[in-house]
């Protein structure tokens, strides 16, 4: 006879048979922000602060309130877009100016005499290479060549370039360097101007690259903490890229006249004599140059003469030396300037003024 069971039976748990639907593990991944990734980040983020700008502004037209963005938005001009391919270019031609106001003129005016009297600043003895026991002159200009291409290998921007000369001659007039650390200078200069200037500067390991390895990562560190010191930090001054890009405004010029006249100027940063001219007295000097070369009539009006500050005698003694660099320029071992502005980017003005 089968025995009467009295226990209820269990029902079965869970015996880890079924098949579990667990959400994979997230990993972070942590990757360098490069140019490209960061530009995308931050393009994200303003598209969404613009989403949510536009919903607040509908809400407040709903409840009859004006926003007070909206009225800021109006007075935008139209069709500007949150992310300008060129914003250096945007922001200098939003400070362009209108000579035929006077208003304008008079501010612009102020901001010149200012840039004017902190030029004295940025200046250099023009003899402070006799200061210097292992390097000389010739160096200097095989160093700024060098610069000269490295900075056309980086498309960076023309005031980075200018800026840099400026941060090696005013450290190189203060502090005694060896030939051995002299490229160390440069590129340190560089780097800096690049961090002051770019909006996406070169990584520190571009720079250390592009010196074949000469130098360690603390070696650049050091020497850009002994430039600032030196410097006392003071990286806002007039170069004359500054008074070149005024100049320019104030005589009308055209894209022939102001290719000429910076190629002239860039010419000027190898040549170590150009240093005993202040840098406006340089940029007024190229453009009245640049206008000779190109037999423009007058070679000098009374909008420049008032605007820049000097005669046409005042500008004799600099315009003779910037001739006679053009006249060399593409002959010797230094002709990164020529190389440069001997391409169509830069509407081939080097051979094409060779034999003006």
């Amino acid at each position: 006879m089968a025995t009467k069971l009295t226990s209820n039976r269990r029902a079965l748990g869970d015996i880890s048979n079924r098949r579990q639907n667990h959400a994979p593990k997230v990993v972070k991944v942590h990757r360098p922000i490069t140019r490209k990734f960061g530009a995308g980040i931050a393009h994200d983020q303003l598209q969404h602060g613009q989403d949510t700008e536009n919903l607040v502004t509908q809400r407040s037209k709903e409840r009859g309130h004006v926003c007070e963005r909206e009225k800021v938005k109006a007075a935008r001009v139209d069709g500007e877009s949150l992310i300008d391919d060129n914003p250096v270019k945007k922001f200098a031609e939003n400070r362009e100016c209108d000579y035929s106001s006077e208003s304008s003129m008079s501010i612009e005016t102020d901001d010149f005499h200012e840039e004017s009297d902190s030029q004295i600043m940025s200046c250099v003895p023009a003899d402070y290479m006799s200061t210097q026991t292992d390097i000389n002159h010739r160096m200097r200009a095989v160093l700024v060549d060098w610069l000269i291409e490295v900075h056309l290998k980086f498309d960076l921007m023309h005031e980075t370039l200018f800026l840099a000369i400026n941060l090696v001659d005013r450290y190189l007039s203060r502090q005694g360097v060896t030939r051995k650390f002299l490229q160390l200078v440069g590129i340190t200069g560089m780097l800096i101007a690049c961090k002051y200037e770019e909006i996406f500067p070169p990584q520190l390991s571009d720079f250390i690259a592009i010196s074949a390895g000469a130098y360690a990562r603390e070696d650049v560190l050091k020497m850009e903490k002994s430039m600032l010191n030196t410097l006392q930090f003071n990286m806002s001054t007039p170069t004359p890229f500054v008074f070149m890009r005024r100049f320019l405004k104030v005589a009308e010029s055209d894209n022939k006249l102001e290719m000429v006249s910076f190629y002239l100027l860039e010419l000027c940063l190898v040549d170590y004599q150009t240093l005993r001219f202040p840098p406006s007295l340089v940029s007024a000097a190229a453009i009245y140059t640049g206008r000779c070369l190109l037999r423009m009539t007058p070679s000098w009006n009374s909008n420049l003469r008032h605007h820049c500050t000097y005669t046409e005698d005042q500008l004799q003694e600099c315009g003779r030396a910037i001739e006679d660099i053009h006249r060399n320029a593409g002959l010797g071992k230094l002709t990164a300037v020529y190389r440069k502005y001997a391409i169509a980017k830069y509407s081939c003005v080097a051979t094409l003024m060779k034999n003006c």
